[in-house]
């Protein structure tokens, strides 16, 4: 009996290095030629996320798929092929805390706006396969088809999510200046996240579409914009385990309860390195007024 038991302790304590995640502390540089077509946020932005896949790949390497998502340019009889157009589900790992801030540097070269980004964080290998779940952004409607990453000043949000298994979501909008507002759970509701069933599609932020007994805490939202400009990320968290919003404060009675952007990364890299279920989808929206 004592044999059996220790040969059963042996096969789990194989199982479990086997199948557990690295853990990875990476830094590094990228240089991004901007096309004329693109504002400098984005192209900060756009930058320092080919940074971070580019750190994944060079550590954990990628997935080879059937999509062709690799792009290969033509000038002057040239060809160069641009590696870092992978999206992230095709990296081997994924991007669990950022370090410090990334370091920009902004110049021209022959009229060309040159992004440069330097960036250290945490990274983490995937070696099993993530939930997938679906995650839409949608403007002025609640149909799968109003899905869309530019808005106008006046325009409503709402979020379509689905997911093949039961579990617990929040969703959290950061603005221009940088502030994390809790958008779900919604206010007045007294649980820390927001439960959801598996196979149900869910519209976030519409009093109409909520069940019966949802309707009284349902916030519905409408974007504004105090520049010609502005770029919000709306980031849709979701676990099969039970875990709660970030420490939070209600500061305008016309906004949702907020924090730091700091104290919220802070609060989602702990979230995420302590639950390997769980699942981030991020999404970048522009409004315009």
């Amino acid at each position: 009996m004592v044999k059996r038991l220790l040969c059963s302790l042996m096969c789990i304590t194989f199982s479990i290095c086997c199948f557990s995640q690295q853990t990875k502390t990476v830094d590094g540089e990228y240089t991004y030629f901007v096309p004329e077509n693109v504002d400098l946020e984005k192209a900060k932005q756009i930058a320092l996320e080919r940074l971070k896949t580019q750190l994944i790949a060079d550590e954990f390497g990628t997935t080879i798929s059937q999509s062709n998502s690799t792009l290969v340019k033509n000038s002057n009889g040239e060809s160069e092929v641009d590696f870092l157009s992978i999206g992230g589900s095709e990296v081997k790992g994924e991007w669990i805390e950022t370090i410090g801030k990334p370091r920009f540097d902004i110049s021209y070269e022959k009229d060309i706006l040159v992004v440069r980004v330097a960036v250290k964080g945490r990274i983490r290998e995937i070696v099993s396969s993530t939930i997938d779940v679906k995650s839409l952004v949608l403007r002025n409607g609640i149909e799968d088809r109003f899905e869309s990453n530019s808005f106008k000043s006046g325009d409503d949000l709402f979020v379509s999510f689905q997911s093949p298994t039961s579990g617990y979501l929040v969703v959290y909008l950061i603005d221009a200046d940088q502030r994390a507002f809790c958008l779900l759970p919604y206010q007045n509701m007294e649980s820390g996240c927001f439960p959801v069933e598996a196979n149900k599609r869910y519209v976030l932020f519409s009093i109409k579409n909520a069940s019966p007994e949802l309707k009284p805490y349902v916030d519905e939202y409408t974007m504004t914009c105090s520049h010609e400009q502005e770029m919000n990320q709306v980031y849709v968290v979701f676990s099969t385990n039970s875990f709660v919003k970030a420490i939070d404060n209600k500061h305008d009675e016309g906004l949702p309860r907020e924090l730091s952007y700091d104290d919220f990364q802070k609060w989602l890299a702990k979230c995420r390195a302590r639950d390997t279920n769980m699942v981030l989808k991020k999404t970048t929206i522009t409004i315009h007024k």
